[in-house]
């Protein structure tokens, strides 16, 4: 099985793959104007911007939803592999790739709102609804619906249960079986409560989540502020092939820092335009600039975090691409969370293995929650929004057993289905929105313009020469028809 799933990956995740992603993102930061730069204040002020509602969520929650799906094991063992079989110039690379990714973010999340849908009172769309709208290829919305089932449903889960997990028996010696079926029965608990109850959950876990994680980095940061410089020039040296210990490894660095970036943010992989969908705005560009933020808050705060405890404290090995030591300061330790379970032991005795093996439940918990929402949303697209409750109820069973399945299996093939997950939607998506870039690109004119009349922002896709985004035609007339003219 191991054998096939490398296979695979190594056609998805092949070198000119990885070369073309950063080329998309270069593309759109170019085009947009590295809007990620121009508008990083709107993009904070807009995350409090809008309330939610009865068909809706706010874009604090959509927002939320959004980063439960991206801020999770890639977070800390994605992280971990990334120096291990690229070095500390991984962490250079998924800077790069968060960097140009939000504005591929931006693109498909904005998109997702123009395109939006409303389905038995709730808000739904994402790649399948985009891909149909925008470009009408009905075939591959299908394709690109199916592959998030997939992918969402069936095989990423596994990374983040299978990360988990290990990082519980090597912190509390509990047994898999014991501690992966509590897990998934507080999963379960969950997902059948509907969007609401996730959104809900999102928006108080995250931010603490996150927040936690990061003050602790912090702190290892400030008690190793002599390493900082060092560290910086490393990454730096070992992104370019600089340094002559990992000299010989340059493309490995580039590939995995693109690969694991990409794991962790999901930026052109159309997964945080599901809840982009979601939220209940006035103009589709919000969102998009909040959804871009979600990148810089994953990969610029949390992983480069995380690989500043790593590379600081030493606790990491890295190999060549024979198998054999590039470096090796911490022995035969299984490459992932123990990384950085080490790199906070070294610092707190007998603290870190706890902390991470923590923050790992709550980080895949609220991941998981999200790729179940994302899976349920393509699964009704695929039944054109008719209510057959069988169908969700399977999803939830299946993706309740393949989560657990996950949890007992190897490292290796659990991160070797997650990395075909995402590389089944990267395909589809990317070539979606860089067909379909236009409409969004018109929409962020649209935005600047409004804003530099000192208008909030409004959108009316029929005067952009916009076609079949059918909510917001609604909207835009039902606004003009109100005597008050209310904005949302």
């Amino acid at each position: 099985m191991e054998a096939i799933v490398n296979g695979i990956n190594a056609v998805l995740w092949s070198n000119p793959v990885i070369y073309i992603l950063l080329g998309v993102g270069l593309l759109f930061s170019i085009v947009t104007r590295f809007l990620q730069v121009r508008y990083f204040k709107e993009m904070i002020r807009l995350l409090f911007d809008g309330k939610s509602s009865q068909a809706g969520v706010s874009s604090f929650q959509a927002l939320s939803i959004a980063l439960g799906g991206r801020v999770g094991t890639g977070n800390i063992a994605g992280v971990a592999t990334a120096i291990a079989f690229g070095g500390p110039g991984a962490i250079f690379w998924m800077c790069v790739i968060a960097f140009l990714g939000a504005a591929s973010a931006f693109v498909e999340s904005t998109l997702s709102q123009i395109y939006k849908v409303k389905v038995d009172g709730e808000y739904r769309g994402g790649p399948a609804y985009y891909i149909e709208k925008g470009i009408g290829w009905k075939w591959f919305a299908v394709l690109f619906a199916i592959s998030g089932i997939i992918g969402m449903g069936f095989l990423l889960p596994t990374t983040q249960s299978n990360t988990t997990v290990n990082a519980i028996e090597n912190a509390f010696g509990a047994n898999p079986y014991i501690s992966g079926a509590i897990y998934v029965a507080l999963f379960a608990v969950i997902i059948f409560g509907g969007i609401k109850r996730i959104a809900s959950f999102a928006q108080i876990i995250v931010p603490f989540m996150a927040l936690g994680y990061i003050i602790m980095a912090f702190i290892i940061m400030i008690m190793n502020i002599s390493e900082l410089p060092n560290v910086i020039s490393l990454i730096l040296k070992s992104a370019f092939a600089l340094d002559s210990t990992f000299g010989g490894i340059l493309g490995m660095a580039v590939m995995w820092g693109v690969k694991r970036g990409i794991f962790s943010n999901e930026a052109g992989q159309g997964s945080g335009a599901h809840a982009s969908a979601a939220a209940e705005v006035s103009h589709p560009a919000k969102q998009g600039f909040v959804q871009a933020f979600s990148v810089y808050v994953d990969t610029l705060l949390v992983c480069v975090a995380t690989g500043f405890m790593i590379i600081s404290t030493g606790m990491y090995n890295t190999q060549a691409p024979d198998g054999s030591y590039v470096v090796n300061n911490i022995g035969d330790v299984e490459i992932g969370p123990a990384y950085t379970q080490l790199a906070i032991d070294s610092i707190f005795p007998g603290f870190g293995a706890g902390f991470v093996a923590v923050a790992l439940i709550l980080f895949t918990f609220t991941t998981l929650i999200a790729y179940y929402y994302i899976a349920e949303t393509n699964l009704v697209y695929l039944l054109n929004g008719t209510k057959k409750r069988w169908a969700f109820h399977l999803l939830k069973l299946g993706m309740i057993a393949i989560t657990y399945y996950g949890a007992l299996r190897s490292a290796e093939l659990a991160w070797g289905f997650g990395d075909i997950g995402v590389g089944i939607m990267v395909w589809v998506n990317v070539i979606a929105i860089l067909i379909l870039a236009k409409p969004a690109l018109i929409a962020l004119k649209d935005y600047e313009t409004q804003k530099k009349q000192g208008i909030e922002p409004v959108f009316n896709p029929k005067a952009l020469g916009i076609k079949n985004a059918d909510f917001w035609e609604e909207r835009y007339e039902e606004q003009q028809n109100s005597p008050q003219k209310k904005t949302v």
